[in-house]
């Protein structure tokens, strides 16, 4: 490996994964919570905010604030040549 290699990969380093991973992450603290108490009410509300999570996440990144591919068919024409190992 180089030293300064560059990475073509995004890794979902994006506003988008990052809104979809906390909410997701709020949804299951809380319906761990839940276990712990048993309730059930409380359980399916911290489900119904993991999928709010997802929804969340597939939303903004519809809206422009997700990843962007490098060579895939929705990657921005810069004009510019490739730089990196294909």
């Amino acid at each position: 490996m180089a030293e300064h290699e560059i990475h073509e990969e995004d890794h979902g380093h994006s506003i988008a994964a990052w809104t979809a991973v906390i909410i997701i992450l709020v949804g299951s603290a809380l319906a761990s919570l839940a276990v712990v108490l048993t309730s059930t009410p409380l359980f399916v509300i911290g489900l119904v905010i993991c999928a709010l999570g997802a929804v969340a996440g597939k939303v903004l990144s519809m809206a422009g604030y997700g990843a962007v591919t490098v060579n895939g068919p929705d990657a921005p024409e810069t004009g510019r040549p490739e730089v990196g190992v294909n």
